[in-house]
């Protein structure tokens, strides 16, 4: 329970209390079907990639809440901010000898928190142009804005 307990505390507050009072928050798939927020929520993970995969850093950001307070974990490092997310991808995918490669999410869960908020889990492979892969495991929380779903937290491994 502890364990437990403490990842739904940080996810209370990341979400800044925006789930509702009653138990009936997380909302399933049912009959195999995806409900809209979820839909829209694929489409934006589907845009990012699209962006990655054409080598359009910026457009593969557009997906993350742009803010000082987004939070990035990746191996044993903690970013915040957007921009720090921007300079980290930078520095291990720009430059000479390097490349972006070609990105594909896979097996995909999204549970809805609330109506403005989701926890995402899923598989992230990259293929690189000398052929080589490199694999992990990824955990994102969106939230809804007036601009559309944004990853509010990241901890990708």
């Amino acid at each position: 329970m502890g364990r437990v307990g403490g990842i739904l505390g940080v996810l209370l507050l990341l979400l800044g209390g925006t789930l509702p009072a009653h138990t009936g928050a997380v909302a399933t798939v049912q009959n195999g079907e995806e409900s809209a927020a979820q839909i829209a929520i694929r489409a934006e993970l589907d845009e990012q990639a699209a962006a990655w995969n054409r080598g359009d850093l910026k457009g593969y950001m557009a997906g993350y809440w742009h803010s000082g307070d987004l939070t990035f974990f990746a191996g044993n490092q903690e970013s915040m901010g957007w921009e720090a997310a921007l300079q980290r991808y930078r520095a291990a995918y720009s430059g000479k000898g390097k490349g972006m490669g070609q990105l594909r999410f896979s097996n995909i869960r999204i549970e809805m928190l609330s109506p403005e908020a989701a926890f995402v889990r899923g598989g992230w492979q990259l293929s690189m142009k000398d052929k080589s892969q490199r694999r992990g495991l990824f955990t994102v929380v969106l939230r809804k804005f007036s601009e559309g779903w944004r990853i509010v937290h990241d901890h990708s491994s």
